[in-house]
């Protein structure tokens, strides 16, 4: 089932992790897919062979998020290569953590131009190109919702402010039948987030459903929103983290 035909996807952040699962779960609902990458042509290529093998075209663009101009770039190759763009991913993120006294002002201006700022600027690309059924869609964290723990402050801070943002755009963008929303990951099982790495145990007994989530249940969220199903579901935040914070 084809739910996507014809439609033109960007996922920033594409060749790992919860990126990589959601270009290639865009794929199989039958869009092509553009993906970002900052590091690593080998598994951005390896992504692209399997969205190819799905018979859907796919371009992988390196472009980091620390960059705002390339970002922006990005969207535009997308339409240029592409012929169009339906909708757009905001999945590329850093995770730096530490007591408020220990991080620097590096650190946090790190953090929001990687996770706001660059956000903002392909949502802002985007927005030219998008028509009606338009979706743009971006990866927070449970962390943005509830606070489990000490030295997340940094990172929550950022992902509450792409919440902030979205219901802004929903709100902007809505008269064009363009709906923005935020899916909220918990504890998912990645190289950012091993389900077998240090504290997993302390994350997995904060959860209704004990165990680490995977890359494909996020991806699957977010197919769900792209789709037809989505359209009337804007402005909205959807938590997908095992229970961890009811």
């Amino acid at each position: 089932m084809s739910r996507l035909e014809g439609k033109v996807a960007l996922v920033t952040g594409g060749s790992r992790g919860i990126g990589a699962a959601t270009a290639k779960k865009l794929a199989d609902e039958g869009a092509d897919v553009a993906f970002t990458y900052a590091r690593s042509p080998e598994r951005a290529a390896e992504v692209a062979r399997v969205i190819e093998a799905k018979g859907r075209r796919a371009l992988p663009i390196a472009a980091d998020n620390r960059d705002a101009a390339a970002v922006e770039a990005a969207v535009e190759r997308t339409v240029a290569t592409l012929g169009r763009l339906d909708i757009l991913v905001n999945n590329a993120g850093i995770f730096v953590v530490g007591p408020v006294d220990k991080l620097t002002v590096a650190d946090f201006d790190e953090t929001v131009a990687v996770n706001v700022r660059a956000a903002f600027a392909a949502s802002r690309a985007a927005a030219g190109h998008l028509g009606d059924g338009g979706r743009i869609i971006s990866i927070g964290s449970n962390l943005a919702v509830r606070m489990p723990g000490e030295g997340l402050g940094l990172y929550a801070m950022s992902k509450a402010a792409v919440v902030g943002m979205s219901k802004a755009l929903a709100r902007d963008l809505g008269a064009r039948g363009i709906t923005v929303n935020v899916v909220h990951p918990g504890s998912t099982d990645t190289e950012m987030n091993p389900a077998g790495g240090p504290g997993a145990r302390e994350q997995i007994d904060l959860m209704a459903i004990p165990r680490f989530g995977q890359p494909e249940d996020v991806a699957g969220l977010v197919a769900w929103i792209a789709g037809p199903e989505g359209r009337n579901v804007t402005g909205a935040e959807f938590t997908i983290d095992g229970g961890a914070n009811i």
